[in-house]
């Protein structure tokens, strides 16, 4: 199998290397990252300069690598249409420092370049470990091929990834796999006011994550609980529910809008 890796780490982050190592011992592996930290970029797309790839000889048992200066949506849709000769089967994204649960979908580029794989039509995995330090990789790279393995066989629905978190522990210490869906992650926002030399003010943003009681199916209770959450996201956001009852509101603009002649 033909197996696309990206991140928002880097290309020189040791969570991408562990696992595009990993992944090569069974698979036809490209590397095709972000050359610096790209974190909580979203979805963003680079239109205002050139992007740049430069090879990269820094994973062994991989069948190329490359980084480029651009974000991780960038580094996947740029790596199928323009450097990678054959379509990916796979597009595998990770393994990211810190986790990626609930509302950190939105901004995750860890997430977004998973995502840019499933709006191409290219079953897609997002990998992040729930920690900041840099320990435990190997856990998610054992998961991650025997994930990717599995998906081999089987078929995602339309517009839909695979979110996976895991818990920072040894793989033996790991109670198991949850099937989860996103739960509520709040964060305390600070924007921390600063003055240059000039005497100009700037504002430094920062935060911390919140502890809080959430549901029991969720991907942030079953990483706290020692297991590994595996959550199917869909990047259609249309409320479906919601579409009849907003056909009823009286938001016809043409009867409401004068035109002028």
């Amino acid at each position: 199998m033909r197996i696309l890796v990206s991140n928002d780490d880097g290309i020189f982050a040791p969570g991408i290397k562990i696992l595009a190592e990993k992944l090569a011992t069974e698979h036809e592996v490209y590397v095709i990252a972000p050359d610096r930290e790209r974190s909580a970029n979203g979805h963003a797309l680079t239109l205002n300069k050139p992007l740049r790839a430069e090879e990269v000889n820094i994973f062994d048992g991989v069948k190329f690598a490359c980084h480029v200066n651009g974000t991780p949506a960038d580094c996947v849709k740029l790596a199928i249409g323009a450097i990678l000769e054959e379509m990916p089967d796979m597009v595998i994204s990770g393994i990211n420092r810190g986790q990626n649960m609930g509302t950190d979908i939105m901004y995750s580029g860890t997430v977004s370049a998973a995502m840019e794989g499933t709006i191409l039509g290219i079953p897609s995995i997002a990998l992040s470990l729930a920690s900041f330090s840099d320990v435990h990789y190997e856990t998610g790279a054992e998961f991650a091929l025997k994930l990717a393995n599995e998906l081999a066989t089987k078929e995602l629905p339309s517009k839909t990834l695979l979110n996976v978190n895991i818990p920072a522990i040894p793989a033996d210490q790991v109670k198991g796999v949850k099937i989860t869906k996103l739960g509520v992650h709040k964060y305390t926002d600070i924007f921390e006011k600063r003055t240059d030399l000039r005497g100009k003010h700037y504002y430094w943003f920062a935060g911390e994550s919140l502890e809080y009681q959430d549901e029991e199916d969720t991907d942030i209770v079953a990483v706290k609980k020692g297991y590994i959450s595996v959550t199917p996201i869909h990047y259609d956001l249309t409320n479906y529910e919601f579409l009849n009852d907003l056909k009823n509101w009286d938001v016809n603009i043409k009867d409401k809008i004068e035109v002028k002649k």
